[in-house]
Order: structure tokens, then sequence, then C-alpha cells
């Protein structure tokens, strides 16, 4: 069995989303000086690897906390999107997914994370693409990008309004292109909140 780690580090003043205050994890205390080591984290949800719930954009939509247990578990599916500057519903075309699959979007962007260029042109994720996914019974949706749209957020809305959670900022997504079947694990922190970090997992059986 083999395991690979879709997640970026947590790491002090990571890339947010433009707008967004910028995170903050830092020594409060040293081995040295205090005979421990302790750091404080000061963060917005809505950056690093992370999943979003429905209240990040349906109002009274569910906490990350009330989900059960067994939606951050399923099969896994890859689609090779590089290049495309709109992901539209016809990449889905002849793709067997089955229902209750966690579904990733490999747009290369992920290699270029802590680069400036990560900010600049990113693809975004039709409402089209969105409610074929809905339709699929697709529970996660994740990808190697800020996110799948831009202001009113339409995907966001589409995808979170029918119970498809998403995941952000994934990395090392092209490990799994020639891996024609692997599961994933992608469990939050059980937080009361509209999302939460996510630590993200491929299963290679």
């Amino acid at each position: 069995m083999k395991y690979i780690d879709l997640t970026h580090s947590f790491i002090d003043s990571m890339p947010a989303f433009p707008g967004d205050p910028q995170a903050s994890l830092r020594a409060v205390a040293n081995i040295k000086d205090s005979g421990y080591t302790d750091h404080e984290l000061k963060s917005y949800m809505h950056v690093g690897t992370h999943m979003d719930a429905p209240l990040h954009m349906i109002a009274d939509g569910k906490k990350m906390d009330e989900w059960p247990i067994e939606q951050f578990f399923g099969p896994g599916v890859v689609l090779d999107v590089r290049g495309k500057q709109r992901i539209d519903a016809p990449v889905l075309d002849g793709v067997a997914i089955e229902r209750g699959s966690i579904l990733f979007l490999y747009t290369g962007y992920g290699s270029l994370y802590q680069k400036k260029a990560y900010f600049d042109n990113q693809p975004t994720v039709s409402e089209d693409f969105a409610k074929r996914v809905v339709e699929l019974g697709v529970k996660i949706l994740g990808m190697d990008i800020l996110g799948p749209d831009q202001p009113p957020f339409p995907t966001h809305k589409m995808l979170l309004g029918n119970g498809v959670l998403i995941i952000e900022n994934l990395v090392n997504l092209e490990q799994l292109l020639d891996i024609p079947k692997f599961d994933v694990i992608a469990l939050p922190m059980k937080l009361r909140a509209d999302a939460a970090p996510v630590r993200v997992v491929a299963v290679v059986r």
C-alpha cells in the first residue's frame, strides 16, 4: 500500500486569497528558555489546503463539524485539465465516476504555490461543470488552485448548495495521473465553522 500526501505544510506567511489577511504561525515558547516548545496560529479558514463547508456560501448551510465522518472517505478520480483556462462540463465526458467519489482537478498550479505566478491567470471551473458533478453524485471536489471561481461565486454556490464539499490548494496531484484506482482520505479539523484546514491523502492499493 502506498500513501501520497496531497497537502501543503502550514507555514508562516503562506499564500492567502487576495484580500484576505496573512496567516501567522510563530513560536511563543522554546525549550531553552521555557523548557517546552509552543506555537501560536492565527489564520482565516481559507488559507493553505482547506475544505469549504456549505456555510461558506449558503445561508444556514452546514458547518464543518456537522458532516458525518463517512463524507471524508471515498474512491478518487483525477482529471488532467492542464492548459484549460475554463474547466467546463465536457471534460467529464467519458470519465467513469461512481457515486460517492472524490474528484480532483489537476491544473498544474500546485507547483507554483509559493510563487507570485500562483495568483496569475488561474483557471476557473464553470457552473455547468459543477452541475454535472452534482448529478454524478460526487461528494468532494478538490483542486490545486485558490478556488473554482470568482465573485459572485456561482460555482461555489452550486457545489456547496448541493452538498458537494470543496478542497482548495492541493499539491502532488501529478503523482496520481498514471494510477487507475486509488482511495482518498480527506479529514478536516472538526471546527464549528464554514471551513477548516484539511489533511488529504491518496491511498494506492
